[in-house]
């Protein structure tokens, strides 16, 4: 007489699915910091593009240009040192969390080896050429402090939207440096802002 009696599965359909999930989220763990961080905008530096609260989405290992929202460590370029590089730093890179670091968000205003720079009267310059600067609030000047500056190679100069009440590169010309921020200290690009869900969408350079 022939058995015809299946085998005992190895697992049942749904621990089959309760393990595919573990393996994605295991996944999204270890992969989303390669590509993608998120962070709380802190401040008013970047209003109206940004508010204060906004959660953004910031794209890793993109090229960086003009006009740009970068988030960057700024312990190098604004308070004249680099953070802690030992175990517990690279922990926190893996997972996306930088202890002891002053993360903002600017936008770029001019890319390594470019001149920027603002007259006495307001008008911002890169390479001598007059730049638009649409996201700024009506009457607000691209600076009230006149500079010129060439940037330094590997360095990128960056200023808030909200100029009048922005900690930026013009804070900082006469550190080494001049205020410009180092290309390994950028984090990346903001993309996306997720919240709130009025605001949510891309956010245009």
């Amino acid at each position: 007489m022939s058995d015809d009696t299946a085998p005992p599965s190895f697992m049942s359909g749904r621990m089959r699915r309760l393990l595919v999930l573990l393996a994605v989220l295991a996944v999204l763990v270890v992969v989303r910091p390669l590509f993608i961080e998120t962070y709380t905008v802190p401040s008013s530096s970047m209003v109206p593009t940004l508010s204060p609260g906004d959660r953004i989405a910031v794209r890793k290992h993109v090229r960086v240009e003009r006009g740009d929202l970068v988030v960057f460590t700024a312990d190098e370029a604004f308070y004249g040192g680099a953070p802690d590089q030992g175990s517990l730093r690279r922990i926190g890179d893996w997972f996306g969390i930088r202890p002891g670091e002053h993360v903002y968000v600017k936008r770029v205003i001019a890319l390594p080896g470019e001149r920027v720079s603002v007259d006495r009267v307001g008008v911002l310059r890169v390479e001598g050429k007059v730049q638009a600067e649409p996201y700024l609030r009506a009457g607000v000047l691209a600076s009230t402090t006149a500079f010129s500056i060439r940037v330094p190679q590997g360095r990128y100069f960056v200023m808030g939207d909200n100029r009048p009440a922005s900690d930026d590169s013009r804070n900082h010309l006469g550190d080494p440096g001049g205020g410009s921020v180092r290309a390994e200290d950028i984090v990346g690009v903001v993309v996306w802002r997720y919240w709130p869900s009025a605001g949510w969408g891309s956010v245009e350079s």
